[in-house]
């Protein structure tokens, strides 16, 4: 199928399967950058990685380079990082602090509310540039929830409080377990790239039915291990890790994986409770504990320790582990081609110890060095590849189809902790939002 043939939207997804084009087709995915990725709230990252007045850091919205940062009376700005002169890339560092922004081609230099403060050799324009309104373009419309920023290029839609729904007790569950109340981003921003449609990685982060044969090796390798593992440190974690992508089937399928409206989900109840009854042995775990019940008592503690969840879905950018203090936030390329960001997050107040423990867990899960991710980004790989391939037009999408049922607050549970309902549920998503013209 090529874009000239290209069918309504309607036509693309059907109940249980979607239309391989949705991978593949490059005039598909301009329309999502314009109409998904255009429309919905996005997560840009964290208020702790711009802490003071003039800090800074850039990324990406869709197609639009943006520069997030704090003006001089504190507040949060998101801004088009395009000069309004001759149209280059104002702030091409990474992040920062500065007091003003200046333009690298003419010298225009704005301040970091994106007023433009200064134009070399003014007196040549028939009249001053800057009272013409020229100035960096704020996007549409900035929010935050629990310290997360996010933005949206659409002027109008749902706020974001609305478009989170039941996600937001996921960023709850991240920021509670902090002992003083506040998490930051730590330890840098770890990057990669996978060839693969944007989706796939949404996809696979829910999807319970694929570890025990996508990580087999690795399962096998900690298996090997003596049971006498170090219980603490990147040791144990990796091996814990494995060995839980190893449970039996049944296991998996008792999991919880409940879905939202606007394309969300979520995924709980992966790691029981004789994972938290050993942790009470480890000195740093009980240290960390007591923190926790000097801010919040012994049964809030508790209630805080019994949540487990694994992977939530915000879509469609960004994937969490609360429990394990990780957050990705994907950069679509091209149709075949995804930039991952993922950050680490320290909790506040609790030993320094659990912040290794933290980059320990990225390195063994979330490194393209581990025994998760590189299974994964071939994986990816094996599917855009095969997706290319036009044997069978329809991509099959039908484990627990039929069983899905409403639960709590306003979500649906899958009769399977290994159903597609996550999906599904993208899908239903994207379909939304594409069939709404600009």
């Amino acid at each position: 199928m090529n874009s000239l043939s290209m069918p309504k939207f309607s036509d693309l997804i059907r109940p249980d399967r979607v239309h391989r084009a949705l991978y593949t087709d490059p005039m598909l995915f301009e329309l999502e950058m314009d109409r998904l990725f255009g429309r919905a709230w996005l997560v840009l990252g964290h208020e702790s990685q711009i802490k003071a007045p003039g800090d800074f850091f850039t990324t990406r919205m869709a197609r639009q380079p943006v520069l997030v940062t704090r003006d001089d009376g504190g507040a949060i700005r998101v801004l088009v990082n395009r000069c309004p002169h001759r149209g280059a890339v104002v702030c091409t560092e990474e992040r920062g602090h500065t007091p003003h922004f200046q333009c690298g081609y003419h010298g225009w230099t704005f301040a970091c509310d994106g007023a433009l403060k200064h134009v070399p050799m003014a007196n040549a324009y028939p009249e001053d540039p800057r009272g013409l309104g020229l100035k960096l373009v704020p996007v549409p419309r900035v929010a935050a929830y629990r310290g997360f920023i996010f933005a949206s290029l659409a002027p109008s839609g749902p706020d974001l409080l609305e478009f989170l729904g039941y996600m937001r007790s996921s960023f709850d569950d991240m920021v509670d377990r902090a002992p003083d109340g506040e998490i930051e981003v730590a330890g840098g921003v770890f990057k990669h790239a996978y060839d693969g449609n944007w989706k796939l990685m949404l996809e696979n982060h829910n999807d319970t039915y694929h570890p025990a044969h996508v990580h087999a090796s690795s399962i096998y390798a900690a298996k090997e291990q003596p049971d006498d593992t170090p219980t603490t440190g990147a040791g144990e974690i990796a091996v814990r890790q494995m060995r839980q992508n190893g449970v039996p089937p049944d296991v998996w399928d008792g999991l919880g994986l409940w879905t939202a409206a606007y394309g969300h989900s979520l995924m709980g109840d992966y790691h029981d409770d004789k994972r938290l009854v050993a942790a009470f042995k480890d000195p740093t775990f009980a240290q960390y504990r007591s923190a926790l019940e000097r801010r919040y008592g012994a049964k809030r503690t508790d209630e805080i320790l019994g949540v487990a969840r694994f992977n939530t879905v915000v879509y469609p950018n960004c994937t969490f582990m609360s429990q394990f203090r990780q957050l990705r936030i994907l950069h679509p390329i091209a149709v075949d081609r995804t930039a991952v960001y993922t950050y680490s997050f320290r909790l506040k107040g609790a030993p320094p110890q659990m912040f290794r423990d933290t980059i320990a867990f990225a390195n063994v899960v979330n490194g393209t060095g581990s025994p998760v991710l590189t299974d994964d980004l071939e994986l990816y790989a094996r599917v855009q590849q095969g997706l290319l391939t036009q044997a069978n037009d329809w991509v099959y999408l039908g484990r627990g189809f039929g069983g899905d049922v409403p639960d709590r607050d306003k979500t649906n549970r899958g009769s399977l902790g290994t159903s597609e309902i996550h999906i599904r549920n993208q899908f239903a998503a994207w379909a939304q939002y594409m069939a709404q013209p600009q």
